[in-house]
């Protein structure tokens, strides 16, 4: 088996994780616990999201958290922006990341961003000459790589047109996301064997959620076949507000096990997540059902 001899993870779990979180979490809480996964290692951290207050209000404070939090060097702070407004905003705060979004199926589109993909193409190009512009990296995102909630499976060669109109406004990286969390081997295989011969490997990172339990096999597929970049969420929380029964992502401790295990250098260091872990869980009032978070109480608990 050929693999990579290291990996980066990009956690997601501030944005992605929180944003689907019906328990409110303050400002400070969250500043707190970005704070502590600055300390565990990780290169890259998503912090929030500039999408109007309205669509997702637990992020409303998006402005207040990159004000607030104590900004590690050689950590990224990245932040999803959906259109110019919201790109003015992150500026204001110097995010020094931003993220562009959109989806592979037109259903999932326009019920997530209230566009179809064509109309979609010309307000990111701006948002991405202007990001740009301002010294700023880009990364898009695309959902529904797999397959739609409302469309079914999704056909590779969607995935390819949206990524190269993405790459051509000048995105740095893309990442991928199974959305929904139905993927298995075989179509990760078949979406890669479509991409790769087309965009180079290390611009592209996968995104899984783990609805089915398959996020850590997609991982490996996509390992072998030379991705070494992949989104995660701490104690795997996350969803999609418009995908209903779509559970969380691939769990940040989890997918780090699995990495060390197999002698893959990430750079993040276990025992400082899981505290990080700890945090979270009193900060969601709920436990994680992670693997590791699992073992983790087991263990604190004697």
């Amino acid at each position: 088996m050929k693999l990579p001899n290291k990996v980066t993870i990009k956690e997601v779990g501030p944005r992605d994780g929180l944003q689907n979180e019906p328990h409110h979490v303050s400002t400070e809480n969250k500043v707190a616990w970005i704070n502590q996964l600055s300390e565990s290692g990780l290169s890259y951290i998503e912090v929030t999201s500039f999408v109007h207050p309205k669509w997702i209000p637990q992020l409303a404070d998006a402005s207040d958290v990159l004000s607030a939090i104590k900004r590690k060097p050689g950590v990224t702070y990245a932040a999803l922006v959906p259109n110019m407004k919201g790109l003015e905003a992150a500026l204001k705060v110097d995010v020094d990341e931003v993220s562009v979004f959109m989806s592979a199926s037109e259903s999932h589109n326009k019920n997530n961003i209230n566009k179809t993909i064509d109309e979609t193409f010309p307000v990111l190009a701006e948002v991405v000459k202007e990001a740009k512009g301002a010294g700023k990296t880009v990364r898009g995102y695309v959902s529904t790589v797999i397959a739609c909630p409302y469309e079914g499976e999704v056909n590779p060669e969607q995935v390819v047109q949206v990524a190269d109109q993405l790459f051509s406004m000048g995105i740095d990286e893309l990442s991928l996301g199974d959305t929904i969390g139905v993927g298995v081997p075989t179509q990760v295989e078949r979406l890669l064997e479509t991409m790769l011969p087309i965009f180079q490997a290390e611009k592209l990172a996968m995104h899984f959620h783990d609805t089915r339990g398959t996020a850590l096999a997609n991982v490996l597929k996509s390992l072998e076949m030379g991705i070494t970049t992949f989104d995660s969420a701490l104690g795997g929380l996350g969803g999609c507000p418009y995908a209903r029964g779509a559970s969380g992502n691939i769990a940040t401790e989890d997918l780090l096990y699995m990495l060390n295990a197999m002698g893959i250098e990430t750079g993040v260091n276990m025992d400082e997540l899981l505290q990080a872990g700890e945090l979270l869980e009193r900060i969601v009032a709920k436990p994680l059902h992670s693997k590791q978070m699992d073992i983790f109480r087991k263990v604190e608990k004697g």
